[in-house]
């Protein structure tokens, strides 16, 4: 997918997240080695990692499958790495997958915990 793509994509992600009373707190954090395309806050306060994926067609994997044991490390590292950064008391975090399959919305709360990446 290509990065505008992608970036249109990560867009309706935010909406519908905000939708969902969730507050932006950033977007595309990289470091070496991983990249986050949205980080939010619940309605808890729980900081929430989020992978936005998409998929025209369910040729091969759904977009949420294609969230591997490689894609979970990485963004388990670009976490710690924005956490790292984190000014206060680190509230709890979470790892969300955003997937849009063929036009259709999923939102995977808690998709995967760290300790399993």
């Amino acid at each position: 997918m290509s990065k505008t793509l992608g970036d249109v994509f990560e867009t309706h992600a935010l909406e519908f997240l905000q939708r969902q009373r969730m507050r932006f707190v950033a977007r595309n954090v990289t470091c070496r080695g991983g990249e986050i395309d949205l980080v939010m806050l619940d309605e808890r306060g729980a900081l929430v990692f989020v992978e936005v994926r998409a998929r025209k067609r369910g040729r091969f994997a759904n977009a949420a499958a294609s969230v591997d044991a490689r894609k979970r490390a990485r963004l388990v590292h670009a976490a710690q790495h924005f956490l790292a950064t984190w000014r206060g008391a680190l509230p709890a975090c979470r790892f969300d997958v955003v997937a849009f399959d063929a036009g259709r919305i999923e939102w995977m709360r808690d998709a995967f915990r760290a300790d399993e990446a």
